[in-house]
């Protein structure tokens, strides 16, 4: 299967780019009814939810950005940490004219979720988190601890130099390591996600996703110490190779209403690797059956 065909969104879908806090966001939209935004995480883009799109957009209109600096997006030079980027979704929000919305959201997708959705939660019915911390929140210094994570601290110009013209290589070892089966992230999805990582800009961007965390920790602790909490239906979400139910655990420090799930057969990379159960559950989720 060629990348075109793999990254094909339904009929109808239509892409534009939104201006709004300081960032160009790259944005795939379409369908009709309630709104539902789906957040992409580090080593792919919101075409990762194309088969999610195909599934929702007959009775929703379902919204994909690409995170700024990653994807299509435009790359400012600041502006990673997660409390910015739920600005930037706050604006793409208001150029679409979305009313509340359900929020799906992966890796780091999590993070800008969940701060999104403490910034406004009445514009937040149903929340999905699947299969990444987030900093701050639950056993976030335990997970620190993990030496798989050591990318966490990886970044700056010399680690630019370094993967410059081997990026392919850098985000094979996260396709790898954190699958169940790295052959389930197929080739068409590599050669398509690293050449948009190629794009000047996006590994130094990339790294500024991680190179926030301390901020991201510091402003979620910010908001758990005023004693705020989530009250809209969670879902957290985790694949069975990989954050389990470690990602229900991590809810239940922040929220009250949370709901756990694992996705079958899976490791990180739930899309591709188990799409129909991930569908599944957030459809199921999303229509209030769970």
């Amino acid at each position: 299967m060629s990348a075109e065909n793999a990254f094909a969104f339904p009929a109808g879908f239509e892409t534009r780019e939104i201006a709004t806090n300081g960032a160009t966001i790259h944005v795939r939209a379409g369908g009709a009814g309630p709104d539902a935004v789906m957040l992409h995480g580090y080593g792919e883009s919101g075409d990762m939810w194309a088969p999610m799109a195909a599934a929702l957009a007959p009775g929703r209109r379902v919204i994909m950005p690409d995170l700024r600096g990653l994807g299509l997006s435009s790359k400012p030079p600041d502006g990673y940490d997660k409390k910015t980027q739920a600005g930037d979704l706050a604006g793409v929000l208001a150029a679409l004219g979305a009313g509340p919305v359900d929020l799906v959201a992966h890796d780091i997708g999590n993070m800008v979720a969940f701060q999104f959705a403490a910034q406004h939660p009445d514009r937040v019915r149903r929340l999905v988190l699947i299969d990444a911390p987030v900093p701050g929140v639950g056993p976030w210094e335990e997970i620190l601890k993990n030496p798989m994570l050591w990318h966490f601290r990886f970044g700056g110009p010399d680690m630019e130099r370094l993967v410059a013209g081997r990026e392919r290589i850098y985000l094979d070892r996260f396709w790898n390591e954190f699958s169940a089966d790295p052959a389930r992230f197929g080739e068409a999805a590599r050669q398509h996600y690293a050449a948009l990582y190629a794009l000047p800009g996006t590994m130094r961007a990339g790294f500024a996703q991680f190179a926030a965390f301390d901020q991201d920790a510091e402003d979620n602790r910010a908001w758990l110490a005023t004693g705020a909490r989530l009250a809209m239906p969670v879902l957290g979400a985790g694949g069975e190779k990989s954050f389990g139910a470690t990602m229900a655990a991590v809810m239940r420090a922040a929220a009250d209403d949370v709901h756990e799930a694992v996705v079958p057969d899976s490791g990180h990379w739930v899309m591709e690797e188990n799409p129909a159960a991930t569908i599944a559950m957030v459809r199921a989720f999303l229509a209030g059956a769970g």
